[in-house]
């Protein structure tokens, strides 16, 4: 997807790392200490790509079969496949985001059921077709209309779509794509030698 033609492009999803990795924070179905807890592993999943076509992804623990190949194609809209690194589905956001509203609060369950309908609804009125076989184009125009309002949504496909964003970027960044291929993260280093600061006006 082109960065010049959608906002909800690699370098929007960035900017909204940049406000913080708090947006965790934000989302009530991370404010669960036992979701935290089963989320630890994600960092370490290997994407689908890399199993092999023998292994199957696991069901879903809480959306149906349709649910998900929406949610797929909506998060890799956001964080796309590119010459950097790969994208949502590679990094498993869409199992990711299954696992943390299938714990969330029933406020959250029905925001996502109904903001996935209310996206496949807007499709059908305006290209007569379901979202996932619309154009990409046609994709991309509807998810910039519903962003257009993300720091004060008020409709609930202005609301689906800041929440759609943020748990996008979360699955995305605390993955092992994400960490180590996009932002790439080598891990905990030590120093042979401390040197000190090199700047002239310190030196003794």
């Amino acid at each position: 997807m082109s960065e010049d033609n959608s906002n909800v492009s690699r370098r929007d999803a960035l900017k909204g790392l940049a406000i913080g990795l708090g947006t965790a924070g934000s989302l009530p179905v991370l404010q669960n200490t036992g979701l935290a807890q089963s989320h630890q592993g994600h960092a370490g999943h290997t994407a689908p790509a890399a199993q092999g076509a023998a292994t199957r992804p696991a069901a879903p623990k809480f959306f149906n079969a349709s649910q998900m190949a929406l949610i797929s194609t909506l998060s890799e809209l956001i964080i796309p496949t590119d010459d950097h690194s790969p994208g949502a589905i590679a990094a498993e956001v869409p199992a990711f985001i299954d696992l943390m509203v299938s714990e969330s609060p029933a406020e959250t369950k029905k925001l996502w059921t109904d903001g996935l309908a209310a996206v496949e609804k807007m499709s059908g009125d305006r290209n007569q077709q379901g979202f996932n076989a619309a154009t990409p184009a046609q994709q991309v125009a509807l998810l910039t209309e519903i962003s257009r309002n993300e720091m004060k949504p008020q409709t609930l496909e202005e609301r689906f779509f800041k929440t759609l964003k943020s748990l996008t970027i979360d699955g995305y960044y605390t993955s092992k794509i994400g960490i180590h291929q996009e932002l790439k993260y080598k891990g905990n280093t030590y120093l042979k030698e401390f040197k000190g600061c090199t700047h002239p006006e310190h030196q003794q």
